[in-house]
């Protein structure tokens, strides 16, 4: 089946990813593309960073035991970084799992007011704070300069030398221009802006480097996560919501809206969509998706989705089988 529109259209590869035998992995939070086209899967399983090559053969894993709950992850040159969100870290690694810096210190929140435990838990943030409480990602801007959100626990961005000093942080709690609920994942366009997925607030805020308000997208639908390709085309994950049941900030959804992908020129109008249709079935079904939490391309502008299906499914058990990984080959 082909999906999409335009000039983006796609095939599902599946059966692309090629596991070690007896081996499974959780939620895909985050995926990430090397110079070399291999495909590092961030999860929430036994082997918490589990590479492939671009025809999804495994090639190695490592992390195990270093990771409290896997988020975002970036790969930038030979250096790959990651965000432990309840570990309350962004450490950066070199592509093999040697340790290089730490953010953050490991289960120290910072103090925000912010409940895990209650429900409607970005409402118990009463005000931002310093790094970091449940960071979700890290980008690298043109000039080596570090940028983070934070997170569930926090209204923040904080940016960074390379070096990982802190020279800023902006962003409050709220509704506001410059305020956030839950800024779940950030990019660095090459022109300097920062693309930030303002989750529960259902739009991308964009700033300048120095994290002045520039604009907003409005026309999305709980981001999870971008990227930019090179030729300035923005891929959004845009996760699900189901009638009747509450968003993290107290909303009470009033419709069931599927998941899905968009791409989308820079002034932020959509350009081709695929999943989020109940022609495909239900979200486990291929070519849809449950909880679609990262998105990258590789250089043949192949599209690969990680998806947080057990957390999609926590009200009820996950159905077997269901995807957490999926590829998708751009169609000529």
């Amino acid at each position: 089946m082909i999906i999409g529109d335009g000039d983006f259209r796609y095939e599902l590869h599946e059966g692309w990813e090629q596991l070690p035998a007896g081996w499974t992995h959780g939620d895909v939070a985050g995926v990430a593309i090397d110079s070399r086209d291999n495909v590092y899967v961030f999860n929430r399983g036994e082997h918490p960073v589990i590479v492939y090559d671009r025809e999804g053969r495994f090639i190695k894993s490592w992390g195990e035991g270093m990771f409290k709950r896997s988020h975002g992850i970036t790969i930038r040159g030979e250096a790959v970084y990651l965000a432990d969100d309840a570990g309350q870290t962004v450490r950066k690694f070199t592509l093999d799992g040697e340790l290089l810096m730490t953010l953050g210190t490991k289960d120290t929140p910072s103090d925000t007011g912010y409940d895990p435990e209650v429900s409607t838990r970005l409402t118990t943030i009463t005000h931002s704070g310093p790094p970091f409480n449940w960071p979700t990602r890290l980008t690298v801007a043109a000039n080596g300069d570090l940028y983070v959100s934070d997170g569930y626990g926090n209204a923040r961005v904080h940016h960074f030398r390379a070096d990982g000093t802190l020279v800023r942080s902006w962003g409050n709690p709220g509704t506001g221009n410059g305020e956030f609920n839950l800024p779940h994942s950030v990019w660095a366009h090459t022109d300097g802006r920062i693309f930030i997925c303002d989750r529960e607030n259902e739009r991308i805020q964009i700033f300048t480097p120095e994290g002045e308000y520039s604009e907003e997208w409005t026309n999305v639908v709980r981001p999870g996560d971008l990227h930019i390709g090179t030729n300035d085309e923005v891929y959004v994950a845009e996760m699900e919501y189901w009638k009747d049941h509450y968003s993290l900030t107290g909303k009470l959804w009033d419709r069931d809206r599927l998941s899905r992908i968009t791409v989308r020129d820079l002034r932020g109008n959509v350009i081709s969509t695929f999943g989020g249709r109940t022609e495909y079935g239900d979200p486990c079904a291929a070519n849809n998706f449950t909880s679609p939490h990262g998105i990258c391309v590789d250089s043949h502008n192949d599209v690969y989705v990680g998806e947080v299906s057990a957390t999609a499914y926590e009200r009820s058990p996950k159905p077997p089988g269901c995807h957490t990984l999926q590829k998708f080959v751009r169609v000529r």
